[in-house]
């Protein structure tokens, strides 16, 4: 067989910049746009599919305005979002592949980064001989789906600590693009890639975003991930006030089905229950629209699968209660849809749950451990002895009342593990703002007794008021509480068992 032929192009920019790329027979080719690759595969040119796309004069404002105005990945001062620091762009050009040029010439098309190469699979991805997975994307169906993952090598498919890692990403990055206005309208298995093994992810395709009173939606989304009010209005004319368009309250369908996948490795509306014998067409457009039902749902259990083991009861509290959000207030009402802000902070305590299973056959490895809960693992049964749990209450200051403290948040700890900022100071959220991610202070469990150890804090006292400086540490004693900083937002502690 014949070698694809290659030859060099150049592609002009609106700046009047030469960008070259190899032409190919076959490009790459999606539902909008076919794929170009520079001759060191560090940028791609992509052009539509459709002249009539390319001609579109709206298509150009709105491209104008996602690589400049509302660019996340591009410093203020540079031309991109407003309020963005060079830092902050830095963080965000990791969680997207935002284009950031456009191009005249040979015609109109834009410039996009090529995915990090943790993105794409290698030739060691599978077992399997026959499947060549080598430079494929690393769509998240290959991660989420039992009967798909089961080819790859275990080593690709990371654990609950790394999903829950890619989890906080999507929903940081699907709240960056909502405090801008913009909404993706189109969040699915294709557009989010991930790398289980190193917990990452990155957002495509955003030239398809949606700018409302703008720009308006140009695709309806993907199947699983179309909102059912979108769906059950799809019929209808574009311009009549009874359809559903892609939005940001449709993102909050389609992010969260997402994340329910990452972390349980299931659909949430995808279970036994048969909506239509017409047809299957029929009964995919009930189950995914106007009857959607939550394959959780606690007072509507038609749909529920008889061999759910894990369910979103052992995620935590705030996890439970934002998935019930979704799926069952939310579903069929997208106003009752939570934030992408609640989904971040909501998943950032569960990553504070964590516990690692002592089992080194566990297919989680980690699982979340709430104050009070069962200390077993849920998806594979360990026990824990009750002398290796602990827990830490923290508390901060109450504004404007001296002296009076609230609980902020209980955690879950484990030897050696590390603490940081976000932990010892009331105003600190490990959002993309923090530049100082060092480890303040680590746990340290032997011989039975329990220490967090001071590693940088300032002003750490014991129970007693001892002053625990760098280096030292404070015994962990239930129901005992200390200050962990004397910096005006510094919180306090208390040990749990």
């Amino acid at each position: 067989m014949s070698k694809k032929k290659k030859k060099e192009a150049q592609a002009v920019l609106t700046d009047g910049t030469v960008l070259p790329y190899i032409v190919t027979e076959n490009p790459p080719r999606g539902g909008m746009k076919h794929t170009f690759f520079a001759p060191d595969k560090s940028y791609v040119i992509q052009f539509f599919n459709k002249p009539e796309d390319a001609e579109d004069p709206e298509m150009h404002k709105r491209l104008e305005k996602i690589i400049s105005a509302y660019n996340p990945t591009r410093s203020a001062a540079a031309g991109g979002a407003a309020g963005n620091t060079e830092a902050t762009a830095k963080y965000f050009d990791d969680l997207y592949c935002w284009p950031y040029a456009l191009v005249e010439q040979p015609e109109f098309g834009i410039v996009c980064p090529t995915y990090p190469k943790q993105f794409f699979f290698d030739k060691d991805a599978s077992e399997v001989e026959a499947l060549d997975l080598a430079g494929k994307d690393k769509k998240s169906r290959w991660f989420t789906s039992p009967r798909v993952s089961k080819y790859l090598r275990d080593e690709e498919k990371g654990d609950f600590r790394s999903m829950l890692s890619i989890s906080i990403l999507l929903a940081r990055a699907v709240r960056r693009m909502h405090q801008a206005g913009l909404s993706h309208s189109d969040l699915s298995e294709n557009n989010v890639l991930i790398d289980p093994k190193g917990g990452r992810c990155v957002v495509i395709d955003i030239d398809s975003l949606v700018v409302p009173g703008l720009f308006p939606p140009e695709v309806a989304g993907t199947k699983g991930y179309i909102a059912p009010e979108v769906l059950e209005t799809m019929e209808l004319p574009m311009d009549d006030p009874g359809r559903a368009l892609p939005c940001i309250k449709t993102d909050l369908f389609a992010m969260p089905v997402l994340i329910y996948q990452y972390l349980l490795h299931r659909h949430p509306l995808e279970g036994p229950k048969v909506y239509s014998t017409a047809s299957p067409e029929e009964d995919d457009f009930l189950m995914y629209g106007p009857q959607a039902t939550f394959i959780e749902d606690p007072k509507d259990q038609t749909n529920r699968p008889d061999d759910l083991k894990v369910t979103i009861h052992d995620l935590g509290p705030e996890l439970e209660r934002l998935f019930l959000r979704a799926f069952c207030d939310g579903l069929h009402h997208p106003e009752e849809r939570p934030s992408a802000l609640e989904w971040e902070k909501a998943l950032v305590h569960a990553w504070d749950l964590l516990e690692p299973c002592a089992n080194p056959d566990c297919p989680a490895h980690w699982f979340p451990l709430p104050y009070g809960g069962d200390p077993v693992c849920p998806f594979c049964g360990t026990r824990m002895e009750p002398h290796d749990v602990m827990h830490l209450r923290i508390r901060q200051k109450m504004n404007g009342r001296r002296g009076q403290w609230i609980t902020r948040q209980v955690i879950n700890v484990y030897d050696q593990m590390p603490l940081f900022a976000w932990h010892f100071h009331a105003g600190v959220f490990p959002d993309e703002k923090v530049q100082d991610r060092a480890m303040m202070a680590y746990v340290s469990h032997q011989g039975g007794a329990w220490y967090l150890v001071n590693h940088s804090l300032t002003g750490m006292r014991s129970p007693g008021g001892r002053l625990v400086p760098p280096g030292q540490a404070v015994c962990l004693t239930p129901g005992r509480a200390f200050l962990a900083t004397e910096d005006a937002d510094g919180v306090v502690m208390e040990a749990m068992d």
